[in-house]
């Protein structure tokens, strides 16, 4: 593999193809890798996003985890490093976000430019805009949007430099619309002030596509990004890149079609409904039900197969446990939080491999907890980005065991993207 432009560090997996999508349609040739590779890969490339599950891990194994794929990048020779998060700046009280930005920042700190970085979760194309360094959600600030039933992560408070602040030791500044509205040379002037008042990080004003063009040639020679995937529009052209429509072509699909959904979020639970009445059939779980179940023996995986096998050579089946705040804050206080996702996530990744290893070569999965446990199931090593969907989320290939030789045609989509038709729209697209 020739060396590395970008080198990235994803802290789930759907936020990894997330970012992948935005840098494939600005010309970039991507690779997505699951978890840490153990070796360069071969494949001629661009750029690397390497996706890990540390979004609600400890904050000590999230950054051990982060500065492996560091290491590992600076191995292939990666001339930048971008540490992606999701566009509603998911975290707790005590990170992730800011110490494994502090840790990378530290473990950058050789190279020139190190002691500063910046952090934006903008993402317009999905109405993720930040303003006076604070998020919104559409027209609502983040802790309005629904972010505040999050079973994870939930988010209480939209102003980000608040935010950020109580995950870092270093000092937290703002760089807001009305600098990067005048473009990359007052990006640079305000950001050379920051460092002057002791600033380590600054949260950077978006609230349109433009701001983050004019924002991108202001981070060129910058050793560290920090940011959702909307940051990711505007850098390839700082390489020289130009979109191309090769950079995501894929093999033609196959096989047969499903969805497999274990977010909770209010966009996920709209598409459930919405292929529900558009007459697909799907399966409902519960942490409940699954619990009962394994309790009396039953094989819930295989419980759901058989439902299903009949039903896939008709069209797209539906395997969820997506439901509203209400129900789900029920099942954990008898399940514990825990106990419950990871029930949820374990039974559903069952259900996805078995499902693959029977045929269905177009699967969509939805959640990002629910994607990670699907694709390490799989035993995915990496998948080539292809074509988007709706923002923030494209088809992507990849080779599996449980589908040989042909592979598989996924799309791991965050819980709050997409519209209401989404599922029907994914394999429309592809088809």
């Amino acid at each position: 593999m020739k060396k590395l432009l970008l080198g990235c560090i994803a802290d789930d997996f759907t936020g990894a193809t997330d970012l992948a999508n935005n840098l494939v349609r600005a010309g970039m040739r991507v690779v997505q890798t699951i978890g840490l590779p153990d070796q360069p890969l071969a494949a001629d490339i661009d750029a690397v996003v390497v996706a890990l599950k540390s979004r609600t891990l400890p904050v000590d194994q999230a950054i051990a985890q982060s500065l492996a794929a560091l290491h590992w990048l600076q191995a292939q020779g990666a001339q930048q490093i971008y540490f992606k998060y999701c566009s509603t700046f998911d975290s707790t009280a005590q990170g992730n976000i800011g110490p494994v930005t502090e840790a990378l920042m530290d473990a950058l700190a050789p190279l020139p430019g190190s002691d500063f970085s910046i952090a934006t979760p903008a993402f317009p194309d999905n109405q993720r805009t930040v303003f006076k360094g604070h998020l919104f959600v559409g027209e609502v600030l983040l802790h309005e949007s629904g972010m505040q039933n999050h079973p994870l992560t939930p988010m209480t408070d939209a102003n980000l430099v608040r935010v950020l602040q109580a995950q870092c030791r270093r000092k937290v500044g703002l760089i807001d619309y009305t600098v990067v509205a005048q473009g990359a040379a007052a990006v640079q002037a305000r950001m050379a002030t920051l460092r002057e008042q002791g600033v380590g990080i600054a949260i950077v004003d978006a609230i349109s596509n433009d701001d983050l063009l004019r924002l991108a040639p202001a981070l060129k020679t910058m050793p560290l990004l920090t940011g959702g995937s909307g940051l990711a529009i505007g850098l390839p052209a700082n390489f020289g890149i130009t979109p191309s429509s090769t950079a995501s072509a894929l093999p033609p699909a196959t096989g047969w079609q499903a969805v497999v959904s274990g977010s909770c979020s209010l966009a996920t639970n709209r598409q459930v409904q919405a292929f529900i009445q558009a007459g697909h059939p799907a399966f409902a779980l519960d942490a409940l039900q699954i619990a009962e179940k394994e309790a009396a023996g039953m094989d819930v995986a295989a419980e759901v197969l058989a439902w299903a096998i009949p039903k896939l050579g008709q069209g797209p089946v539906l395997v969820y446990s997506s439901a509203d705040p209400t129900v789900v804050k029920a099942v954990q206080a008898q399940l514990g939080v825990e106990k419950a996702g990871a029930l949820v996530e374990r039974t559903l990744a069952a259900i996805a491999r078995a499902l693959v290893q029977h045929g269905v070569r177009q699967l969509v999965v939805a959640g990002g907890e629910t994607s990670g446990a699907c694709v390490q199931a799989l035993a995915i090593q990496h998948m080539k980005i292809g074509p988007q969907i709706d923002p923030g989320v494209p088809w992507c290939y990849a080779q599996t065991e449980a589908a040989n030789p042909e592979g598989i045609h996924l799309t791991l989509k965050s819980g709050n993207f997409g519209t209401d038709d989404f599922f029907s729209k994914a394999f429309a697209r592809l088809a």
